[in-house]
């Protein structure tokens, strides 16, 4: 990952990081969401997270809703 330098005014950056913090987060999250969102990166890997979740809800109907047990899943 690069480091990225700015030239950002004192106070505003003393209010983003008080946001950022009240909502849990981080100035430098904030701002990578919004260079993913930008750039279309996020999109990509929502779209991948969905067609990965169409994937599973696929394979469970070709399963006949069969249910593995616990004791199944740690067999050795």
């Amino acid at each position: 990952m690069t480091n990225l330098t700015m030239a950002v005014d004192e106070d505003l950056l003393q209010r983003a990081r008080q946001r950022a913090l009240e909502q849990g987060t981080s100035v430098n999250a904030l701002l990578r969401g919004y260079l993913e969102d930008y750039t279309g990166a996020r999109q990509g890997r929502e779209q991948a997270v969905h067609d990965l979740l169409e994937m599973s809800r696929a394979s469970r109907s070709g399963s006949q809703g069969r249910r593995w047990t616990r004791e199944e899943l740690h067999e050795r």
